[in-house]
Parts: C-alpha cells; sequence; structure tokens
C-alpha cells in the first residue's frame, strides 16, 4: 500500500513538472476615463500596457486615436502595411482611428509603455483583428 501510495506521488509530481508553462501575458491598466470637455460623444483614457519578454499583444484598432510613450523598452510597434518600428526607452508613437496594430516586446526584455486615447464613447477601447496573412 505504501509503495503505490509513493508510486502515485511521484507520478503525480512528474507529470505537474511535464505540464506545458503558460506563455507570459501582457497586463493593460485603465487609469483614468474621463468625458472630453467640449467634444460631445468623445472620451479621453490614459492607461498602461506591461509586456512580459516574449509576450505581445495582437493585431487590433481603436474608435479614435491613441498617442504612447515607451516607458521600458525596447517595444516592438507593428502596423500593417508599414515597416516594424524598434521604439526604445524614450520614444513615442501615435496610432490614427483605426490602423491595424500590434505590439510586442523586445528580445528578451519586458517593456513597458503607457497611452492616451480620445475614442467614441461607449465604444470598447479595442476591436481584435485577425493579423494579415
Amino acid at each position: 500500500m505504501k509503495l503505490s501510495l509513493l508510486a502515485i506521488t511521484a507520478l503525480s509530481l512528474n507529470a505537474a513538472a511535464e505540464e506545458p508553462k503558460a506563455a507570459p501575458q501582457p497586463v493593460r491598466t485603465i487609469l483614468e476615463r474621463h468625458d472630453q470637455s467640449g467634444v460631445a460623444g468623445k472620451e479621453v483614457v490614459i492607461g498602461t500596457a506591461t509586456l512580459p519578454a516574449g509576450s505581445s499583444i495582437g493585431f487590433h484598432t481603436h474608435p479614435g486615436d491613441e498617442a504612447g510613450y515607451v516607458l521600458k523598452g525596447p517595444l516592438i510597434l507593428k502596423v500593417q502595411g508599414q515597416p516594424d518600428r524598434t521604439l526604445k526607452t524614450g520614444e513615442s508613437f501615435f496610432n490614427p482611428r483605426g490602423a491595424v496594430h500590434s505590439v510586442v516586446a523586445g528580445p528578451g526584455a519586458e517593456a513597458m509603455a503607457v497611452s492616451s486615447w480620445i475614442i467614441d464613447k461607449g465604444q470598447p477601447l479595442g476591436t481584435p483583428v485577425p493579423a494579415a496573412p
């Protein structure tokens, strides 16, 4: 009985050790959200994205303009129809309404950016878009 219990425990520990680890996931944090003064139907959103090494935020669009600043780089900005841009700490970027884009943490390093969006009120901040072939 003791041998069987020991064998089951060893198999369970071995199986747990062999389970694939989940890929690191980006963390998005909305810091503030406000109605835009004097402009009906618009809101201003401020937020951060932290991307662990090897992670990415898939292609998506926004229902308005995005202006961002890289707090910790490198961060690779991919915009469909344009060459990739590698952004270093302290560099900024702009994505106009509807631009299909993605961000990727640079090789071997965590990346972080802060962005402000002016978007249509009541719309989701981002809408996923399948990557182009």
